[in-house]
């Protein structure tokens, strides 16, 4: 298992990590905007990891971190949109990955406000950096839309994940998941 986590993590820096590194989509559409949270291993452990926590949380917190998240990612991707880079940007994203990691790692619940605020937060920046990303040319609304909908069918997928692995082992595997992306997420910190 140890060997594993390493082999996964030490892939994690074989290439680009980050999902925007300076390349531009051709045009903002429904299918740019759905593909771009795929494209770095920065939003698609964080999207899952939500997922993954709020499986490990109490209902209300469950059903309302999937929500806050894009809900805060699509604010965020306005407000760049308005006002431009912003810096440390990719840090704060880097940070999220490796701090959902540890609240997946450690099975961390909390009080629904807080847990939701952590979530509402990393969301934020997440879509900050879409927004900063997002293409020229065609519709933003399609594109946000877009990524909107990717986001929630990784939390979908995180959430499923959580949800299947109830079993003493399978919570084990799931915990030592959110170690392998809390590690992601500190090697993300070294690149950003």
């Amino acid at each position: 298992m140890t060997r594993t986590l390493f082999i996964a993590s030490a892939a994690l820096l074989a290439g680009p990590a980050l999902a925007h590194p300076g390349a531009h989509h051709a045009s903002a559409s429904f299918a740019a905007g759905l593909s771009h949270p795929f494209a770095g291993w920065d939003h698609l452990l964080a999207m899952l990891a939500v997922g993954i926590w709020a499986a490990q949380q109490k209902r209300a917190l469950a059903l309302l971190m999937p929500l806050a998240f894009p809900l805060m990612m699509g604010l965020g991707a306005v407000l760049a949109m308005q006002f431009g880079s912003l810096q440390y940007v990719e840090s704060g994203i880097a940070a999220s990955v490796a701090l959902l990691g540890l609240l997946v790692a450690f099975a961390v619940r909390m009080p629904v406000v807080a847990g939701a605020a952590i979530v509402a937060l990393f969301g934020l920046l997440h879509g900050y950096a879409h927004g900063i990303e997002a293409p020229a040319g065609g519709s933003m609304l399609a594109y946000g839309a877009g990524f909107i909908a990717a986001t929630m069918m990784l939390h979908l997928a995180g959430m499923l994940s959580g949800v299947l692995a109830r079993g003493a082992i399978t919570s084990g595997l799931l915990r030592a998941g959110g170690g392998a992306i809390a590690t992601a997420g500190v090697a993300l910190l070294t690149l950003a």
